[in-house]
């Protein structure tokens, strides 16, 4: 995983002609991959960032408060559900 996300991410790096590379979420702390991104960065003559390590959570937790809030608020749903890659948030109603 780690040397496919270094190759993706200097691919990006060379097609929009950047030299930073800023890493976040549950994958930032994995220190390998920050090593490997760190190097990325500095062949590319840029620099990678990363969030300091408390920081540096999954959205799953994020993910379970917005649920509950929906829950408190009302909201029910049979349990069949429609999974999609991409659901833009404009999408999603909001909570009354």
């Amino acid at each position: 995983m780690s040397d496919t996300l270094a190759i993706k991410c200097r691919r990006a790096l060379r097609q929009c002609g950047l030299d930073r590379l800023v890493v976040a979420g549950g994958v930032s702390a994995n220190e390998p991959i920050r090593h490997n991104l760190r190097k990325v960065a500095e062949k590319e003559g840029g620099r990678a960032y990363f969030p300091r390590t408390e920081f540096c959570t999954d959205n799953g937790a994020m993910i379970a408060f917005a649920g509950a809030l929906r829950l408190e608020a009302g909201e029910r749903s049979g349990m069949a559900i429609e999974t999609r890659a991409r659901w833009p948030l404009s999408e999603l109603p909001a909570i009354q």
